[in-house]
């Protein structure tokens, strides 16, 4: 890992740090409590230890199990929050589907095969994906949130495509042209890339709520 990437790394820790400062005033304020601003502020705040990892640690730490583990829960914490906010009748539906998934990567990472352990992970990945790709995009259209909330879409398709490449490398596949230098060259200006659509997309719904 080289400076560069640690000072951008370092950068998306502190927009991440913003945004859950945002989201935790947002939630103090309300009368009606919004659980989603916790569920953000949790998968947020994954990303700024996860961040934080891989400054001192470097790329090597995301060999560990549960540096996998944990990490899922940004994907998670996320799609959990959309779907709580714009779909809350199946909010109790989502959160059992997040929390079986995540006991799932936990038990096959550990138990193995490896290749059952990243076909879960990337379904549960693309699951949560999804969410995150479509669900901004259905509540700027039916007018439950401003145009802008949409940058959470594109954050969607860059955390997306970032863990499913890193997928593939576990099962020594390669996804398109997304080779084991290549992920690592733009691993760490994707996470701050899509950590500031995230700020975007947030900033812009909570200034109109």
């Amino acid at each position: 890992m080289t400076m560069f990437d640690r000072f951008v790394l370092l950068l998306t820790g502190l927009t991440a740090l913003y945004l859950i400062w945002l989201l935790l005033s947002d939630y103090r304020k309300a009368e009606s409590k919004p659980t989603q601003d916790l569920f953000y502020a949790l998968s947020l705040a994954v990303l700024f230890v996860a961040g934080v990892l891989l400054i001192f640690f470097g790329y090597e730490v995301l060999q560990s199990p549960w540096v996998v583990i944990v990490s899922v829960l940004i994907p998670a914490g996320l799609s959990l929050g959309l779907v709580t906010e714009f779909f809350p009748k199946y909010g109790k539906a989502y959160l059992a589907f997040a929390v079986i998934g995540l006991i799932a990567i936990a038990i096959t990472r550990f138990t193995g095969p490896e290749r059952l352990a990243t076909i879960v992970l990337i379904i549960v990945h693309s699951v949560a994906g999804l969410v995150i790709v479509a669900t901004p995009i259905f509540a700027v259209r039916h007018g439950k949130a401003p145009v802008g909330f949409v940058w959470l879409t594109v954050g969607g398709v860059l955390i997306g495509l970032g863990g499913t490449a890193l997928a593939f490398l576990k099962m020594g596949r390669q996804l398109l042209f997304f080779s084991a230098d290549v992920v690592f060259l733009i691993l760490a200006p994707l996470l701050l890339l899509m950590t500031l659509a995230f700020a975007w997309g947030f900033i812009k719904k909570l200034k109109t709520a």
